[in-house]
């Protein structure tokens, strides 16, 4: 899959990209946004961590995600009891009396890890270091994962009850973190129309691997103007309570602020919103329209933001 021109690879890349989001909108109604910020994270090479009440759909979202993009898809329930090796494999002693590795279901494209906060933070971190590393050491053996790796995690806002939250630098793996609301009545008769019959929805596949990870590599290939790669580092550096760039109300509002992931995160995530919007370089509108999903994770708020009722997207809205 070569293109003459990088012009001509992009323009593939937003038709790939309406043809999948019309594919998906077949199984799943609604959700626009969220289906927007997976695909970005996709084309970015990230991860994506789901938050939202149960049923509304996020495992069907990755499966189908999965279908349309033609990639090998695991499902992990994440649960108190889960271990490590569950989720890279183990050595185990086979017949010829030597060890051999089993891989663990960590070894396909996508990944969805079905409420990560039910777990301990040692069998959290064997999935994040896979995240981090795109490999699984066993045994002090290195084993690569397959490309493109993709993890989508989900969490459960309700029910605190037994979960280990995860830690401000294992949110900081994830690209985007993205709240799932409730449908509209309108969409929530079409879902209960749709699944309440023998009618079976169905997609077509529209990319496969090798396409993905070229069009990741695009993504990267997108020329920025120092003005909207200043404008990104100096929106993060803004969230820095102690920073010199720091905005008047967040010495009070905010206890920590994001690191320079956030900053690599924003002009990535800029580049393929610009490309699915039909532009060839991002602008400063393309670096908001990623922020908050960005951001939000990586931000801690202070007592007083707590006390007002702000949340970190209110605050992530301020610093525009």
């Amino acid at each position: 899959m070569k293109h003459q021109s990088d012009v001509e690879a992009a323009d593939a890349l937003k038709q790939a990209y309406e043809k999948i989001r019309s594919e998906i909108s077949n199984v799943i109604v609604g959700q626009d946004e969220v289906v927007k910020f997976v695909l970005i994270s996709i084309f970015s090479n990230g991860h994506c961590l789901l938050v939202g009440v149960p049923g509304l759909a996020k495992t069907l979202l990755v499966q189908t995600v999965s279908q349309v993009l033609d990639l090998d898809f695991n499902r992990i329930q994440f649960t108190p009891d889960l271990m490590p090796s569950d989720i890279i494999g183990a050595e185990i002693l086979g017949e010829d009396r030597n060890f051999k590795f089993i891989p663990g279901p960590v070894f396909s494209n996508i990944i969805l890890a079905d409420e990560i906060n039910r777990t301990p933070p040692k069998t959290q971190a064997a999935l994040l270091e896979a995240m981090q590393e795109k490999s699984v050491t066993a045994a002090g053996v290195t084993h690569k994962l397959a490309q493109p790796f993709f993890v989508l995690a989900t969490q459960n806002p309700i029910e605190q009850e037994g979960t280990y939250p995860l830690p401000e630098a294992q949110l900081d793996r994830f690209m985007f973190k993205i709240s799932l609301n409730y449908p509209s009545f309108k969409e929530e008769l079409e879902i209960v129309k749709n699944t309440t019959s023998t009618v079976k929805q169905s997609v077509e596949k529209v990319l496969n691997a090798e396409q993905i990870i070229y069009f990741q590599q695009l993504v990267r290939n997108i020329p920025v103007a120092d003005n909207v790669l200043e404008y990104a580092v100096k929106l993060v550096a803004k969230t820095r309570p102690d920073g010199e760039f720091a905005a008047p109300n967040v010495k009070r509002l905010l206890n920590w602020g994001a690191g320079p992931r956030a900053s690599q995160f924003l002009i990535l995530g800029a580049k393929c919103h610009a490309v699915i919007n039909g532009k060839y370089s991002p602008d400063i509108e393309d670096v908001q329209a990623v922020a908050k999903p960005i951001l939000s994770h990586r931000i801690v708020r202070s007592y007083h933001a707590e006390a007002e009722g702000l949340s970190t997207d209110d605050i992530v809205a301020q610093l525009f």
